[in-house]
């Protein structure tokens, strides 16, 4: 059961706590942009940790078990009733309205004026299928571009846990253990941003210290 980290920024953070979101955690995405990092290496029976900064103290903020993995196209039109900024896969069309007029958007970002001109097999999503839906405000890219989704029905609460200080310079990122890497820090200890801009496979004992901050939870 491998363990990956992820970050969200605090400005994403803010905006849970604003909309009153405490989870359960359903969903995490990953774009083509650092930050929103890509989560392609994450496959299902994996668990998806995502964590901030709060005063420079590291927060694990939830625990998601990775029971599907799907284009964050497909997640956000079925769960949320819009793409929300997603990429198109390939195969799909979807039907736009606007500045009078209407068209369709393939895949990358590849304008068509009429149906018929889409590829042949092409998979068009109608307006008729795209209906905001009431859902969580962390189901929501907060980057545009996102590519996949990871998701499940047993995810923990969203709250900040920090990891313990005299802990953080434990912590092993990387596969396989010869690669293992720890976080990068400054002279005064606290976690520098280039660590944290990218999705980080844990080593079996860094799984271990996130498990326990949700000891008791389940």
């Amino acid at each position: 059961m491998p363990g990956y980290m992820v970050y969200w920024p605090q400005d994403r953070v803010k905006e849970l706590e604003k909309a009153g979101d405490i989870g359960p955690i359903k969903v995490v995405l990953g774009s083509v942009h650092s930050r929103m990092p890509s989560i392609a290496s994450v496959k299902v029976g994996d668990v998806v940790f995502p964590v901030t900064l709060v005063k420079k103290q590291l927060c694990v903020l939830a625990r998601l078990p990775v029971e599907h993995r799907e284009p964050a196209f497909d997640y956000c039109i079925r769960e949320l009733g819009g793409e929300h900024g997603a990429l198109i896969p390939e195969g799909v069309a979807l039907e736009w309205e606007g500045g009078g007029s209407r068209h369709y958007w393939g895949y990358r970002n590849k304008r068509y004026e009429r149906p018929e001109d889409l590829p042949e097999g092409t998979r068009l999503v109608p307006l008729s299928e795209q209906a905001e839906k009431p859902h969580q405000k962390h189901q929501e890219p907060f980057n545009c571009c996102s590519q996949w989704a990871a998701w499940g029905e047993h995810g923990s609460s969203i709250r900040p846990r920090a990891v313990p200080p005299e802990l953080v310079p434990t912590l092993r990122f990387g596969h396989p253990k010869s690669k293992e890497k720890p976080l990068l820090l400054d002279k005064n200890g606290g976690i520098q941003a280039m660590s944290l801009q990218s999705t980080r496979r844990m080593s079996p004992e860094t799984l271990a210290v996130f498990q326990a901050l949700f000891a008791g939870e389940e």
